[in-house]
């Protein structure tokens, strides 16, 4: 099984030792390996709002955390750089780590950077987050560019190019729609969910799922209560809940060897469990939406565990995976089916943009 989003880099910042079982977080080794978890994506996340100097060493710091956590667990982990590694680490029984960017902000307007971090093993790049940048407008603002800057169009050949992964999760529909006619490559939305299902703007909308599976591109579903469903937070006391809980985690953000406000995060993330959030079943008709409309081989899992601050019923951690599996069971989905949707479908989607790479290198 495979995951193609999880934000555990900016738990590695936050002082998370990932090579044990920590009883508040989604990620850690041991619960990646009781999950059956073969191998994720972690995440590079910088905040929009942060300066690009500053995003560019932010995020050269959480690969660094992230090689150093997985080298202080060589029995657990090793790093992939392509699905033909992830292959022979599955085989020494070892759980892959590739790694991908969340915002593009830290190559700033320079090639030469997304080069450089493509090297150090970034896979994909989600081109943006919650705000505008100097590649594409984002699906939270977009009212920059109108969709790709023409910098984000050298970016797109680039990384068609360099058989890097172009994610549109927290894109614009303009950007989205720019690079569906601009790739060569599939395309891709890592963490994302159906907008006819939840009408969140970060939701893919029915044209975009068909798009993507006429790309032979691929989406991972989004684990995120607020993207399964309009219910979640819908009362005025769940929404106030939800911006307290944001304060919360952002002071423990700033100040993460301070115990008393790590406790307070996680006291917040008690409460935050007792509201109600869809489940496994909700998770499972956005699978079934998504493969209706993109197509059985181009859907799989982009949970976003480590970066939401509440998960869905049942899987409330990345150890409770076998979850999805028995409720697509129960919906007729064969092994050969679920052995595509739990990774097997972003592994092929990551060797086509590989080959295609190769093919008009």
């Amino acid at each position: 099984m495979y995951d193609s989003h999880v934000d555990t880099p900016s738990q590695l910042m936050r002082l998370r030792n990932i090579g044990i079982d920590n009883p508040y977080a989604h990620v850690d080794f041991p619960k990646l390996r009781r999950g059956g978890i073969d191998g994720s994506f972690f995440a590079l996340y910088t905040p929009a709002q942060m300066a690009p100097d500053a995003a560019t060493r932010y995020a050269l710091q959480m690969i660094s955390a992230v090689y150093d956590a997985v080298d202080e667990n060589p029995d657990y982990a090793a790093l992939a750089f392509s699905p033909s590694e992830a292959a022979r680490n599955k085989s020494e029984g070892l759980i892959s780590v590739f790694m991908g960017m969340e915002n593009a902000s830290p190559i700033q307007e320079s090639l030469s950077l997304l080069r450089t971090f493509y090297r150090l093993g970034v896979s994909y790049v989600t081109l943006t987050h919650n705000g505008d940048n100097a590649v594409a407008d984002s699906a939270a603002e977009g009212r920059k560019w109108g969709g790709l800057s023409p910098f984000g169009k050298q970016v797109v050949a680039e990384m068609n190019a360099l058989g890097m992964m172009i994610d549109l999760s927290h894109a614009s529909d303009k950007t989205f729609w720019d690079c569906i006619a601009l790739s060569k490559a599939p395309v891709v939305a890592t963490h994302s969910c159906c907008r006819s299902l939840c009408g969140h703007r970060r939701n893919l909308t029915d044209e975009m799922l068909q798009a993507l599976g006429e790309k032979d591109g691929y989406v991972g579903i989004n684990f995120y209560p607020a993207f399964l469903s309009d219910r979640f937070a819908a009362s005025a006391e769940d929404a106030a809940l939800m911006d307290e809980a944001e304060r919360v985690e952002a002071a423990f953000i700033l100040d993460p060897a301070n115990r008393k406000k790590a406790e307070a995060w996680e006291r917040m993330q008690d409460r935050l469990n007792e509201i109600w959030r869809p489940g496994v079943k909700e998770i499972v008709d956005h699978i079934d939406h998504a493969v209706h409309l993109a197509g059985l081989e181009h859907v799989g899992i982009g949970s976003d565990f480590d970066g939401i601050p509440v998960t869905p019923r049942g899987l409330e951690d990345a150890s409770k995976m076998a979850c999805l599996w028995k409720e697509m069971r129960l919906r007729g989905y064969r092994e050969k089916e679920i052995e595509l949707v739990s990774g097997g479908n972003l592994m092929a989607v990551f060797d086509r943009v590989i080959k295609c790479s190769e093919l008009n290198g």
